[in-house]
């Protein structure tokens, strides 16, 4: 017989255990299975035995996982067993293998392929924990959902799920050489010096934590993909990752070119309609499904930023896809053709030219030609993971076509995980928005799940490029981004507030205070993050050019990328009008072109990405363009500034080790938005010619700038850009005994803090030392690891810095000096001396 619904109900008044001083690494992720206070653990009331209906590897994934999770945060000690031995257990498997194992046991429901149903079923005096997956991935799925509950403190209640569509894959842009493309967490943990890594654990550890989200397949390697990934050779290397990945149901997929037939297969075309060209891609796939039985398919980018593609031969997309699609399909895999396609030529001088246009251009005809295993797999927005863009139109554009949002858990326009943007509520934003496809409600979550327009497949693709660094991915709160993808591709109804809540006490327990404390910093820090770079839709104003990082304002302009805002002294936004500009907006459906068209209903927050305004045109707060910048930065750069005030609050409640690794990097992160905010206030102070009617753009009277002061060695040097720099200048040494600056505190006798900005340029590794009255200060290094590990010889916005020293008595009359000791080509660079008032 069937019994009650609740399994355990938990006292909400107990609390979790203070971590003390001890060390956690981040490897972990949200799977830390952190033990419950004893007298909380012994509220539940659980089977120790786990009876597996299958002996497959996802299935002894799923009974192995629940005996750790269960032991570690309850300290009960369970076996695995193949069959019931006449007591309690939980019971894992598929309908039919539960119905084996117990006759009179019934689902109350069909469960989908990869879902799962959890209930309690009590006969003849036993009480069975029934966890039925409509496959062993969906008993997996609904293992981690279990764990998730008791780690969360919470009721175990009867559940019933099924993810929200086929294809919840990661993509990870690694290189066979260890590099990874737009990585931030370390080099590359399945390649290295060519080849497969001989060690894979930590691929094991990835698949676990993808599979505890749900996530059921992972691209291992670049979408620039080197032409060698298809040769006999690496096909049989990349078996092993398979392998790894396989007892957690996630299934290997691969980037590939589209000359591999050429290239790899020596033809002497690589025509997708050429019968040799047809007949290779057959045999390949068959030479593929060989060494990895449940590949999942290939990720293609052709005809974009210098990939080869169809328009070689004057063929489409849909031609390439479709023939590499019918050599995958006898075997269950799937295309994902990128939509990702734009010239990045483009005439600068042409005011029709519209980089936002190619995707809808280049896919809207093709629109129900393609075979039903291709999906096109569209970036959420149509420019480049930028801050904040409208939702490309080609999602309402494809009806009878299979699409997949393309979603950048890599922070690469967002602070490169040095900062932290909690990405989700941009992600949500994208999901809910109802394009009115139809004159309909047709949110794009529900066109990628394929069910507005009735298509067989479709998902959710997140660009994560995890790395070896032992957190995965730097900061400790960036894993949030992974965990969220996780999420919404599981349920993209789930709420901002609802995956930050779990995710929060999953990673740094359940204690009210962090909780609260940790939630208000994640779900408030992407819009933060647009505050101090770059609002209204403009764009994140980073260095398109270099690495995508600090402010590099007029590197979207005069080029062929097609990022351009267009700014001029009377003006600044692109028009995209169709009454005048490029006609983007007539791309989306009628409904929601009509807002995006009309100045008095386009929202503010994509302003400038549809419109052409001068500096004083007023938003709908009654602000001017200008002012609202200004306005905008300097509270985004308080609010960063605050997170290390509301991060100290919880020391003590978090271990030592995260606790001061998240510390320095919100420290670097407040100097850093410093450094976006002058940036950007300071440009459009000039381009503009309006002032800021707070008076703060241009005036730091708390500064001493290194170009000002008597130099002994040190000579100025112009900065480029020029915003990336107080005052556009900075002071360098290449005198190889060192150089100093000197200078008058000139400040009313007090206590201060002393911040000294410089340039690590990581050319070398310069030494400096600070002096008051000859007496030496503080010493460092410019070794800082908080910027992106990348090579840049430029001083500029992405390799500014800031070191402090607190506590400092100062005098009027007190001299300052500071030392700088070149090298291997770091010249010891200075921008200014700050002295704040305690």
């Amino acid at each position: 017989m069937r019994v009650g619904h609740a399994m355990v109900l938990l006292a909400s008044s107990f609390l979790s255990l203070a971590p003390g001083a001890y060390g956690e690494t981040g490897r972990e992720g949200w799977l830390r299975y952190a033990a419950l206070p004893p007298q909380l653990a012994r509220q539940y009331k659980i089977p120790h035995r786990i009876v597996a209906g299958s002996e497959s590897a996802v299935a002894h994934s799923a009974a192995s996982e629940l005996a750790r999770g269960l032991h570690s945060m309850l300290g009960a000690n369970l076996t695995v067993a193949s069959k019931l031995a006449g007591d309690d257990a939980f019971l894992l498997g598929t309908p039919a293998e539960i119905q084996r194992m117990l006759p009179t046991w019934k689902p109350e429901s069909q469960i989908a392929p990869e879902g799962f149903s959890l209930s309690q079923f009590a006969e003849q005096g036993h009480n069975y924990w029934v966890l039925a997956g409509g496959t062993d991935r969906g008993v997996l799925y609904g293992v981690f959902r279990m764990l998730e509950q008791v780690a969360q403190q919470k009721f175990i209640a009867a559940d019933m799920e099924a993810p929200s569509s086929p294809i919840r894959w990661v993509n990870q842009w690694d290189n066979f050489d260890g590099s990874i493309e737009r990585g931030y967490g370390g080099r590359s943990i399945f390649f290295d010096n060519g080849h497969v890594r001989p060690d894979l654990s930590r691929v094991s550890e990835y698949g676990r934590l993808l599979a505890s989200v749900g996530i059921n397949g992972a691209t291992v390697n670049n979408v620039n993909a080197n032409p060698h990934t298809l040769d006999p050779e690496m096909i049989h290397e990349l078996a092993r990752i398979a392998d790894a990945f396989r007892p957690w149901g996630v299934r290997m997929s691969l980037s590939v070119d589209l000359s591999s037939p050429q290239v790899v297969g020596q033809l002497n075309t690589f025509d997708p309609v050429n019968p040799a060209v047809v007949a290779w891609w057959r045999k390949k796939v068959d030479e593929i499904y060989k060494s990895i039985p449940d590949f999942a398919g290939f990720v293609i980018k052709a005809d974009s930023e210098g990939r080869v593609g169809p328009s070689k031969y004057g063929r489409t997309p849909a031609q390439a896809a479709n023939t590499v699609a019918r050599a995958l399909r006898p075997h269950g895999g799937v295309v994902l053709y990128r939509g990702f396609v734009y010239n990045n030529h483009l005439d600068w001088n042409d005011l029709k030219a519209d980089r936002a246009r190619a995707g809808y251009d280049n896919f809207r005809e093709l629109d129900g030609s393609f075979d039903r295993n291709v999906v096109i797999q569209v970036k959420h927005g149509p420019i480049d993971f930028q801050v904040r863009e409208p939702v490309s139109p080609l999602f309402a554009a494809l009806r009878r076509t299979s699409q997949a949002i393309e979603l950048q858990v890599t922070q690469e326009y967002t602070g490169q995980q040095r900062h932290m943007v909690f990405l989700v509520p941009m992600w949500k934003v994208a999901l809910d928005t109802d394009m009115r496809a139809q004159e309909r409600y047709t949110p794009v979550s529900e066109i990628v799940e394929g069910k507005s327009f009735h298509q067989p497949l479709g998902g959710f693709v997140g660009v994560a490029n995890v790395g070896l660094d032992a957190n995965w991915l730097h900061h400790p709160m960036a894993m949030a981004n992974l965990y969220g993808f996780g999420k919404l591709a599981w349920n993209p109804e789930l709420t901002t507030a609802e995956i930050s809540d779990c995710w929060t006490r999953l990673t740094f327990g359940n204690d009210a205070k962090v909780v609260y404390i940790v939630n208000g910093l994640l779900e408030n820090s992407w819009r933060v993050y647009e505050q101090y770079t770059g609002p209204l839709g403009i764009g994140t104003l980073t260095n398109i050019l270099g690495i995508h990082y600090g402010p590099g304002i007029e590197s979207a302009e005069r080029n062929g990328w097609g990022q351009w805002f267009r700014a001029d002294k009377k003006g600044i936004g692109m028009d995209r009008t169709v009454a005048t500009g490029t006609g983007y907006i007539g791309q989306y459906p009628p409904e929601l072109a009509k807002i995006y068209e009309s100045l008095d209903n386009c929202p503010d927050s994509l302003l400038l990405f549809m419109h052409h305004v001068p500096y004083d045109h007023v938003l709908h707060n009654g602000k001017t363009v200008v002012q609202y910048v200004y306005d905008s930065h300097y509270e985004g750069a308080s609010l960063a500034a605050s997170y290390v005030t509301r991060w100290k609050m919880l020391r003590g409640l978090i271990d030592d080790q995260r606790y001061y690794e998240t510390l320095a990097l919100f420290e670097y992160e407040a100097d850093h938005a410093v450094v976006w905010r002058d940036a950007v206030t300071a440009w459009f102070q000039n381009i503009s010619g309006i002032p800021d009617k707070l008076g703060r753009v241009g005036h730091y009277p708390d500064r001493m700038e290194a170009e000002s002061m008597q130099a002994d060695g040190y000579t100025t040097v112009d900065v480029t850009p020029w915003e990336t720099a107080s005052g556009g200048k900075a002071a360098v040494c290449n005198r190889p005994g060192g150089c100093s600056l000197n200078t008058r505190s000139g400040r009313p006798a007090g206590t201060y803090s002393v911040g000294v900005r410089y340039f690590d340029l990581r050319t070398g590794n310069a030494q400096y030392e600070l002096l008051i009255n000859g007496k030496s200060l503080a010493r460092w290094t410019a070794n800082d690891v908080l910027p992106p590990a990348a090579v840049d010889a430029h001083l500029d916005g992405s390799t500014s810095t800031l070191f402090w020293v607190s506590d400092v008595r100062l005098k009027p009359k007190d001299t300052l000096t500071l030392r700088g000791m070149p090298d291997q080509g770091e010249p010891a660079p200075v921008d200014y001396i700050e002295l704040e008032k305690k």
